[in-house]
């Protein structure tokens, strides 16, 4: 019987991990505990790479090791026993007691709501549309509509099958290369795990103790960078080979308007503002109502109104320019005589400037009213000379003329701080590239606006809201994901898709992707556990630290481990068993744990598209056309990976990338 490659590969890469375990073995003369610590490491990838659950793989192979290691001491096999289900008892009750983890399932739920509002459809129709003009436009709208609809689900498989039933066909009918098409969906699928709201984000946050608020606000940017170097490739190779990506027809890119404004004299080209006025003001109306046609204004106004909405709420409002200082009033620091020209802090004024004078004999006792020694009685309210108020001269009534009057000035204008050039001009520039939108916006155009309006708006309404009230701080990660729940059931209500079948298959299917995730944090707690109990945690510190690496080059390291566990493992089974391993080097070596989670998330879009257990490919091979092999889609997927390594190197080089928005929003 004939073996297909990736069976061979995997069988190759199992092959060499047992391999490097015997040599292992042999090498040394003694096992030591951290020796079968790496031992329980090996046998935990082979384990999963066979196909055995992840989360009771790490949990039993946790246990088998924790109770050797107490077992190999003076402790007794009940003891050992003992200890060990103390260990797995206490492990998962801290996972238990995780309030982070409370937004996986919130998010999750949000996700398969959206996902069942039929909106991808709509999406991808809408923006190949507004970018039929844009070379590869299919491609394009392919990528755009994944970043958006994977951002807003965070469930890869769903976008990359919604997507591969949806456009790969139309790609493919208008002659779209079958690498580029499938690359295209593949690598635009697996964006949901990088921009925010990602539950990878909220696993690593959990497992390395960073703050998945930071997590969030450093991972915007990066995603937003992968996603534009995904379009720039694939408008690149469109230009360089257009046969890969052919133009739309003059059919493709034809918008229908409705039979009312065809009534009115609308064509496609014209001019939509001046059509509607025209047809309200005159009598060429044909019948069509003047309510429809008011609504049809109302939304070609829209973008008028929001540049006005926008202008009016960034106007700065009235600010003094300087402080006003009533007549007879010295500021604090400054003397009566003239200062000192030489800068600096003056001298206190002496006792003929009516200030405070040093004492003739220095420090002493303040007298009695005896004449003998001690505290004085503190003086009556009709003794104010004895409080220290001044008979004459010192704090005197603040004039009723503000300062600046005498030289002309009111006080108006020297409290007018109102709107400066800069304002104006930005005004000026907006109003003028508004109406150049208007004298483009055809009644075409409108169409895709509205069709915008009724499936990317809604959905960047709700992403827009779940990340601002975290990054702002107006809501913990939680309560945000509670507010996404809470509009994904509004949107489907609004689309009309929230029946009871819905419902209850998206409680259902939450419910088993966040019991595999909570089962997965408490195996990788076990694990992690036994690991260091072992002593494997010491020994991989210890090796290390004896290669004499430098910052650049243990991240180098550390991220082409994690490229090469993309190819066997999972992101979830990278983070949960490797990231405990990392996390501790890095004060070692001075790397922020942030930054570090950033280079991460990055680096496992690869684990979706390296095969051979390329899970986006074998999505896509399930709904895609037969004449589409799987080899295709996994040469598809290899320029997109390359990419992502760019993409990387390109963080690593300008860290403000990711850390910019953390320092700006929490520093």
């Amino acid at each position: 019987m004939a073996i297909r490659k990736e069976l061979w590969f995997g069988f190759t890469l199992m092959g060499i991990i047992v391999a490097g375990v015997l040599a292992m073995v042999f090498s040394v003369d003694t096992m030591t505990n951290g020796h079968y610590g790496l031992l329980m490491l090996s046998l935990v990838v082979v384990a999963i790479m066979l196909g055995f659950p992840t989360a009771f793989t790490l949990m039993g192979m946790g246990m088998i090791f924790t109770f050797f290691a107490y077992h190999s001491g003076n402790q007794t096999a009940a003891g050992a026993i003992t200890q060990t289900l103390d260990l797995m008892v206490q492990r998962a009750f801290s996972v238990m007691a995780s309030d982070v983890l409370i937004a996986i399932p919130l998010f999750v739920f949000m996700g398969y709501l959206v996902e069942r509002a039929n909106l991808i459809e709509k999406l991808f129709r809408s923006l190949h549309l507004s970018l039929a003009r844009v070379p590869g436009s299919l491609a394009v709208a392919t990528l755009v509509t994944c970043a958006v609809f994977a951002t807003a689900t965070g469930i890869v498989g769903a976008v990359v099958t919604l997507m591969g039933l949806l456009a790969l066909p139309q790609m493919l009918k208008g002659g779209y290369d079958t690498r580029l098409a499938a690359g295209a969906i593949t690598a635009g699928g697996c964006l949901g795990i990088l921009i925010p709201p990602s539950v990878l984000l909220i696993v690593y946050g959990a497992t390395a103790g960073v703050s998945v608020v930071k997590l969030y606000a450093g991972a915007f940017f990066p995603g937003l960078m992968l996603a534009g170097l995904y379009i720039v490739y694939v408008i690149v190779m469109a230009k360089l080979k257009p046969t890969w990506a052919p133009p739309l027809t003059a059919e493709q890119r034809r918008v229908p308007l409705p039979e009312p404004l065809l009534r009115v004299g609308a064509t496609a080209g014209k001019s939509a503002l001046l059509g509607l006025l025209s047809a309200l003001k005159g009598r060429n109306n044909q019948g069509v109502s003047t309510g429809y046609l008011l609504r049809q204004l109302g939304v070609v106004l829209l973008p008028a109104v929001l540049f006005v909405a926008v202008a009016v709420l960034s106007y700065p409002s009235a600010k003094p320019l300087a402080a006003d200082v009533p007549a007879g009033l010295v500021p604090l620091g400054l003397g009566g005589g003239a200062p000192d020209s030489g800068g600096g802090l003056a001298e206190p004024p002496g006792a003929d400037d009516q200030g405070l004078a040093e004492p003739d004999g220095g420090l002493s006792e303040p007298p009695s009213s005896e004449g003998g020694d001690g505290l004085a009685e503190p003086p009556s309210a009709d003794q104010p000379e004895a409080l220290g108020e001044p008979a004459t001269g010192g704090l005197a009534e603040p004039s009723a003329t503000p300062a600046g009057a005498a030289d002309g000035t009111s006080g108006a204008d020297a409290a007018q701080g109102g709107a400066g050039s800069g304002y104006w001009i930005g005004v000026a520039v907006g109003a003028l590239a508004l109406a150049v939108f208007y004298a483009l916006f055809s009644y075409a155009r409108v169409e895709i606006f509205k069709m915008l309006l009724a499936s990317f708006f809604p959905l960047m309404v709700l992403i827009l809201a779940v990340l601002g009230s975290i990054v702002f701080g107006l809501a913990t990660p939680t309560e945000a994901a509670a507010v996404g729940a809470f509009g994904g059931v509004l949107l489907a209500a609004a689309y009309r898709q929230l029946t009871f079948s819905v419902v209850k298959e998206s409680v259902f299917l939450t419910a088993k992707t966040s019991a595999m995730v909570c089962w997965l944090f408490v195996g990788s707690a076990i694990f992690s556990a036994a690991f260091a109990l072992l002593g494997g945690q010491e020994l991989v510190e210890q090796w290390v630290l004896g290669m004499n690496l430098s910052k650049t080059e243990f991240l180098i390291l550390s991220q082409v481990i994690i490229f090469i566990l993309g190819w066997p493992l999972e992101w979830t089974e990278i983070i949960v068993i490797f990231m405990p391993i990392f996390i501790p080097l890095l004060d070692n070596f001075g790397v922020d744990p942030l930054f570090f989670g950033l280079l991460v998330a990055l680096n496992l879009q690869t684990a979706f598209l390296s095969p051979p257990v390329a899970m986006s490919a074998f999505y896509l091979k399930g709904v895609a056309p037969k004449h589409v092999t799987l080899n295709q889609i996994f040469a598809g997927m290899i320029p997109f990976m390359g990419i992502q390594i760019i993409a990387i190197v390109l963080l690593y080089l300008f860290p403000g990338i990711g850390l910019w928005l953390p320092s700006v929003l929490y520093n």
